[in-house]
């Protein structure tokens, strides 16, 4: 597993990246980490490239929104809103992302959890990445 940490201590965006895992379906990616003090927001992206997203998961904290999208060929498609914000700046969380064949189901602190679907019908995840205003201190896939 390649995975790559890019960061400077202090600096307000973070980038960890992983371009080979191998997720299939029933499987489930935990992520751990520290959300930035000042931060404005994060995003986990997970699909084939950086390009080609079945889930962009990104928390707004200047919007009080959870921003769900896939990407095809580096296109947006339609963004899905969540309303309910259960993340706090400073906080240090973990978020477990199942893929469940047809769709992603996303487990976020305090029980809340939400659902997207898998638009690309992805039958395997090769990529990671988590990028912004969010320090990843561990990660595991099981």
């Amino acid at each position: 597993m390649l995975c790559e940490l890019v960061g400077i201590k202090g600096a307000i965006n973070e980038k960890f990246e992983i371009v080979n895992l191998d997720v299939k379906p029933g499987e489930v990616l935990k992520v751990k980490g520290k959300i930035f003090d000042d931060t404005d927001r994060f995003e986990i992206n997970i699909g084939k490239s950086s390009g080609d997203l079945g889930l962009h998961f990104n928390p707004r904290f200047d919007e009080s929104v959870i921003v769900c999208n896939s990407r095809c060929s580096n296109n947006w498609q339609e963004e899905h809103r969540e309303g309910h914000m259960p993340f706090s700046r400073g906080s240090e969380v973990k978020i477990l992302i199942y893929f469940m064949g047809d769709k992603f189901q996303v487990k976020l602190p305090g029980g809340h959890e939400l659902e997207f679907p898998n638009r690309h019908s992805y039958d395997k995840i090769s990529y990671l990445s988590v990028k912004g205003g969010f320090r990843v201190t561990s990660f595991k896939q099981d």
